[in-house]
């Protein structure tokens, strides 16, 4: 999994620890740069979710 560049909610839940409906929530938002929708499918784009983590918890 690790090595997958977009997880869905459930594998990305796990690999960054943030639960699953608050990835829902966060993912919703028209802003949200670690997010890719194929049709109603929703990925997130690991790289990009690191670096929103690193940003939102490096104050």
């Amino acid at each position: 999994m690790w090595e997958k560049s977009n997880l869905t909610l459930e594998e990305a839940a796990a690999y960054s620890g943030i639960g699953i409906n608050k990835l829902r929530r966060m993912s919703n938002d028209e802003q949200c740069q670690f997010v890719l929708w194929i049709g109603s499918k929703r990925l997130i784009k690991r790289k990009k979710l690191d670096e929103y983590i690193d940003r939102m918890y490096s104050i």
